[in-house]
């Protein structure tokens, strides 16, 4: 078994978030030693358990601020950028984090003479894009290139997993409210002739954005891998999951999972940019307006792509691990009775 002094070091900077806390608990058990550098390190101490005695390190460090980002990555083996944000809020923007924090970290990871660097953008990453998060992932992956073309880029759709902010929410949301919305509808609902009242009345279209929603844990085990791959080096890989839903299976799928019945209300996407103005201002925004324009576009992986399969990973179905985690939203006398 090998010595500490021979184990790899990956620095993770966001290790604490969502993917990070995943990608910490299967590196550690291969045996490296992981550095989570976070801005807080006494939020991130329940990742130590994870490893053993000295095998997760938590370090200070601030992807904006390039001094703690290379005192971070010195002397380590492979580097892992995870830090993205989904809203912006005061200093904390898009462009701070997912472009010029994502130049430090390549720029960093370069002059540390590190051997392999991953970074997790997006899909929907797109330069020319009117919403200023895919925007600046996609600056983000051009700086990350332009700094260090062998880095491995994952682009990963909608994510989900026990701590996920997407399923969650709107499992949630049943929970007080009796509407749960469905974005990307057409403004005008087509009428046909035929149905139970003579009329046919389709206020869905074509079902809403669609998403290819990937596990977590498809996406931890997809950057492990491609950190001890060569041949993975300077390739992006798009992430998705087996299934592509419309945003109205989404909807359909909790209620199923949860046992719940709604109403689901067709938004179109400038009733959700109307939305996303008011919600903006919480702390915790529901929606914003900028995330009203990201939905105007499909979060499905692109034709040809390199994905899940190519790092030789069998995506898991959303259908095998929702019901696992979202049981607590069902009605209480149903939560032990009902499976999906």
């Amino acid at each position: 078994m090998p010595t500490m002094k021979d184990r790899r070091i990956v620095t993770v900077f966001g290790a604490s978030g969502f993917v990070g806390r995943h990608l910490v608990r299967r590196l550690a058990a291969d045996g490296a030693i992981v550095r989570v550098a976070v801005r807080d390190t006494e939020a991130a101490l329940f990742l130590k358990p994870m490893g053993d005695l000295g095998q997760i390190v938590p370090v200070a460090a601030d992807v904006t601020n390039r001094a703690t980002v290379d005192a971070a990555v010195a002397g380590a083996d492979a580097v892992v950028n995870l830090v993205g944000i989904l809203a912006e809020w005061g200093k904390r923007t898009f462009q701070a984090f997912h472009a010029e924090g994502a130049a430090n970290v390549a720029a960093a990871a370069r002059d540390a003479g590190i051997g392999a660097l991953v970074h997790m953008s997006a899909l929907g990453a797109d330069a020319d894009s009117q919403s200023d998060y895919a925007r600046t992932k996609a600056e983000g992956e051009a700086a990350v290139r332009a700094a260090f073309p062998a880095a491995v880029i994952v682009r990963p759709s909608v994510i989900f997993g026990p701590e996920d902010g997407f399923f969650n929410l709107f499992a949630g949301l049943t929970r007080w409210s009796p509407v749960l919305p469905v974005f990307g509808c057409p403004v005008i609902p087509a009428v046909k002739v035929g149905g139970r009242f003579g009329l046919d009345v389709d206020f869905y279209g074509d079902g809403g954005t669609k998403f290819q929603p990937v596990y977590v844990g498809d996406v931890a085990e997809a950057i492990f891998r491609a950190l001890g791959r060569p041949d993975c080096a300077g390739k992006t890989y798009e992430l998705g999951g087996p299934r592509v839903y419309g945003f109205k299976d989404v909807m359909d799928l909790i209620l199923r999972i949860i046992d719940r019945r709604r109403i689901l209300a067709p938004v179109p996407f400038a009733v959700g940019s109307i939305m996303g103005f008011f919600l903006e201002w919480w702390p915790k925004p529901l929606l914003t307006r900028d995330q009203a324009t990201l939905l105007r576009r499909d979060n499905v992986v692109a034709d040809g792509a390199l994905g899940l399969a190519d790092l030789d990973i069998v995506a898991t179905p959303a259908e095998a691990v929702l019901p696992g985690y979202l049981a607590r939203f069902r009605p209480a006398k149903r939560q032990t009775t009902r499976t999906a």
